[in-house]
């Protein structure tokens, strides 16, 4: 028993040391790209690598707003990622309820229908759908990328997952207490769906945010480019300011960190919950 405990254990500390070997390599070009954001433009490629700069250039944060409008590149694609979040999470949790705790014709069929969706590219698609957004008099603008990606497949899926881990007999009983369909989803089942809502926030936002293709197709005028079309813009005009581009580059993931980092608790746990049942 103590030569299986011991083995256990080396196992354990190898897999912790590749773990944070992983980790590590995984991290340094996040580290470089924070180390070149404080640099002149002359020190960002010196070899070798200078971390931690002996005069941070603080400035490289300030000349990027004004190079660009990017407050107004920040805000439309906030606005878009939020509503566009909003508006997942809302039909993704209310349409897996219903795949999920009720009993309609033609369920499964619909069901799997649907998500086989997830397996066609979107580069299948992807004229059809601008066709149709222009025939709509969308183009050029925001809408146009909401109505899109307002409904995710790939969100039913995850949150009907979870909800199948949910007993049904707790829905029976609200049935029998009088309860309604849509008081059953509001107030019993959406607030045991926390760490499913959480773990789709964080997809659902991270993808929103870092758009390129969808943002590019559909809009033209600068005055409601995204984020990822200025930095884009910014790179073409100014391709060798590259301690500016860095510090563009981490701004841009501020938003997206603050998300992961508030809701991380419950990401784990939606991730594993998710998969329980099938």
């Amino acid at each position: 028993m103590k030569v299986k405990s011991t083995n256990y254990k080396i196992r354990r500390c190898l897999l912790y040391v590749v773990l944070l070997l992983l980790t590590a390599a995984m991290l340094v070009p996040f580290a470089w790209m924070l180390s070149a954001s404080l640099k002149l433009d002359k020190d960002v490629f010196i070899f070798p690598i200078r971390w931690i700069p002996q005069h941070p250039r603080w400035q490289n944060y300030l000349d990027i707003w004004t190079k660009i409008p990017l407050l107004t590149f920040v805000t439309n694609t906030m606005k878009i990622t939020l509503i566009v979040t909003t508006l997942q999470l809302l039909t993704s949790s209310f349409a897996a309820y219903a795949f999920a705790k009720l009993k309609f014709r033609y369920k499964d069929t619909l069901f799997m229908a649907y998500i086989a969706t997830i397996a066609v590219p979107w580069q299948v698609y992807m004229v059809p759908q601008f066709m149709m957004m222009r025939n709509f008099g969308l183009n050029d603008s925001h809408l146009a990328i909401i109505f899109l990606q307002a409904f995710s497949a790939f969100g039913v899926f995850m949150m009907r997952q979870f909800y199948q881990g949910i007993p049904d007999e707790l829905c029976e009983a609200a049935r029998i207490d009088g309860m309604s369909e849509y008081q059953i989803y509001a107030k019993i089942m959406l607030p045991l769906s926390k760490p499913a809502l959480s773990t789709l926030t964080i997809f659902t936002f991270v993808n929103t945010w870092n758009d390129f293709l969808g943002p590019l197709i559909y809009l033209k005028t600068e005055a409601k480019k995204t984020l990822q079309l200025g930095l884009k813009m910014f790179i073409s005009q100014y391709s060798s300011e590259y301690g500016l581009i860095m510090a563009a580059s981490v701004l841009s993931l501020i938003p997206v960190l603050i998300v992961f980092l508030s809701l991380q608790k419950h990401f784990v746990e939606g991730v594993a919950a998710t998969g329980v049942k099938g």
